[in-house]
């Protein structure tokens, strides 16, 4: 017991610095160096175990800072929900302004404003409960008298906002200071879309009437409550804008911004743009065409780009034209369209070639057996055959005998003089040639052939785009009802059985049964082949390196490119796990 307690008491002590200096005098020359080499290996080694250790408890998460310069073509007029028309509107306004509900990158919808909402079991009621703690950039607290605010000018005939149209028969009753109620005359499957409306703060607007307001200060100046607030205007020397800047709203429903500043700087045209982005003004740009954007992919600049919800194809009207009523010959026309080609050589590869009536994304699509343009072309030209359309020796046209005369294998093919479909029914044109079919290609100013040509329905084939939208419906596109201006039935396709899955598909509340319905709807339209649809072109979006977080997801117009533009970031910073968000 005695020997223990010594072994506890005993006194160590280490050797005093006079006997260590005499030993170091002792060592010779090489052992010294040698000495000091050990030493300096043993701490090297000593600190990276210590960092690698300590890496092993470090997790990189986005902080808060830095600054992105966005450039885009246009000058911003109506930063306001209700009037905005133009891409520079809407990308401000995306900045500026929250509704009751966002769209993410991936296509759902999510609380934003609001904190939830319940929908009736008939699907005709929408009760919103907003956040209490949502507020406008002013400081304003976000109410019910907001919302209430924004939809009864949006369904004021006197403003003539493109909203109205969302809002018509929408009743609007407010149950409290932070609730309110949405009824519907019918159930409308889409009706949750209205609710991402950015809303306007009603202290601000509430002395507008309808003629005042596109001409409010308030309409470049914007209160609004989304994830950034306009904290400065550059103007030139008319007055225009020639930059805005915008700083994090901390206070945004969906969580403090991590970009702390965004600077948006405007263009007249694509070349401007371009020099921007080339001298260092601007670090991102989008919509631009997909040859330049080929160009700064291949100068290694980074380019992000997902399909977007549009479907461009080629329209038959049958009614006009109507030896295209003939589904031999339209059957032929599509084995003879070579789809890859047009996307590789109009879009540069930034496009998705289709088969259906919608967008590649929005519903699940079979792929079409694979074969040659070689053996397709054959295939087109088989059937011709077979329906008795020869070819002329002279003129290389197909003709088939109608009584005496001969008929021709010959219609019009009508776009726009936008320089990408203008190309598309140049090659279009080429490829339908080598079945012998003579096209006769007809350009039109936009203007000119919306208003006398698409409206009265004056042609025989048209090359057109349509916006599908992130939530599918394809009602106006292909019901019956549709068939005549204004709706947007352009091929006049009539399908009983179509419309019937379109009405089903519109009312449910039925998420599968929806699906199923259009799945349906869709293979049917394809098979009656009442257009060929050619490809959905991409969004194009040149993005500096440093911005981390972006999704491109689900873009349908390029003013959501900024859907969670919260969790976009440039700093980062490292702490130990346990503080670290799963």
């Amino acid at each position: 017991m005695k020997d223990i307690k010594s072994l506890f008491t005993t006194h160590y002590r280490l050797p005093k610095v006079d006997v260590l200096e005499r030993v170091l005098k002792n060592l010779s020359p090489m052992e010294r160096l040698l000495s000091a080499v050990f030493i300096v290996l043993l701490v090297i080694g000593a600190t990276h175990l210590l960092y690698n250790v300590n890496a092993l408890f470090l997790t990189e998460i986005p902080a808060r800072g830095g600054e992105l310069r966005e450039g885009i073509v246009g000058s911003p007029r109506f930063l306001n929900p209700l009037l905005s028309l133009s891409d520079a509107d809407r990308d401000l306004s995306a900045l500026i302004y929250s509704g009751l509900l966002r769209a993410t990158p991936g296509g759902e919808l999510i609380p934003d404003l609001a904190s939830r909402y319940e929908m009736s079991e008939d699907g005709l009621s929408y009760t919103f409960h907003l956040r209490e703690d949502a507020t406008f950039h002013d400081g304003t607290r976000v109410t019910a008298d907001d919302v209430l605010f924004t939809i009864q000018k949006a369904q004021d005939s006197g403003l003539k906002s493109p909203k109205r149209a969302n809002w018509e028969g929408v009743m609007v009753e407010k149950k409290d200071a932070l609730t309110l109620t949405l009824t519907l005359k019918q159930p409308y499957a889409s009706f949750l879309e209205n609710a991402t409306l950015g809303i306007l703060p009603k202290h601000v607007w509430k002395d507008a009437d309808a003629e005042q307001f596109p001409f409010s200060p308030f309409n470049l100046e914007a209160v609004g409550s989304g994830p950034y607030k306009v904290t400065r205007i550059k103007r030139n020397d008319s007055g225009i804008p020639n930059y805005f800047e915008f700083t994090a709203f901390r206070k945004y429903a969906l969580g403090a911004p991590y970009i702390l500043r965004i600077t948006v700087h405007f263009y007249p045209n694509e070349k401007d743009l371009l020099d921007g982005l080339s001298r260092g003004e601007v670090e991102s740009i989008n919509t631009i065409t997909p040859q330049s954007a080929k160009l700064l992919e291949e100068k290694g600049l980074r380019i992000e780009r997902t399909p977007l919800p549009r479907v461009f194809g080629v329209f038959f009207n049958q009614n006009q034209a109507t030896l295209l009523a003939e589904k031999p010959i339209r059957q032929a026309l599509l084995l003879a369209t070579d789809k890859d080609t047009i996307v590789n050589t109009v879009l540069s590869g930034y496009g998705v070639p289709i088969e259906d009536p919608v967008p590649p994304f929005l519903l699940t699509h079979t792929d079409t057996e694979a074969t040659t343009t070689e053996a397709r072309l054959a295939m087109g030209n088989a059937i011709l055959d077979k329906a008795k359309w020869i070819r002329n020796a002279e003129t290389g046209i197909r003709e088939r005998k109608k009584g005496k005369e001969a008929q021709k294998l010959s219609f019009s093919l009508v776009t726009s003089d936008v320089p990408e479909l203008r190309e598309s029914a140049e090659l279009i044109k080429e490829m339908w040639g080598k079945l012998g079919a003579e096209v006769r290609l007809q350009i039109f100013e936009s203007g000119d052939l919306n208003q006398n040509v698409i409206r009265p329905r004056r042609f025989d084939a048209l090359l057109f785009g349509e916006i599908i939208g992130r939530d599918l419906d394809l009602f106006a596109f292909w019901h019956s009802s549709q068939r005549n201006d204004p709706g947007l039935n352009i091929a006049m396709y009539t399908n009983s059985k179509v419309d019937k899955l379109l009405e089903e598909a519109r009312r449910t509340t039925d998420p599968e049964k929806r699906t199923k319905d259009y799945l349906t709807a869709v293979e049917t339209i394809s098979s009656d082949l009442p257009a060929i649809f050619l490809y959905s072109p991409e969004f194009i979006y040149i993005l500096p390196e440093k911005v981390q977080g972006f999704k491109a997801g689900r873009t349908t117009v390029p003013s959501e490119r900024f859907l969670d533009i919260q969790k976009w970031y440039i700093s980062t910073e490292k702490v130990w796990n346990v503080f670290s968000k799963k």
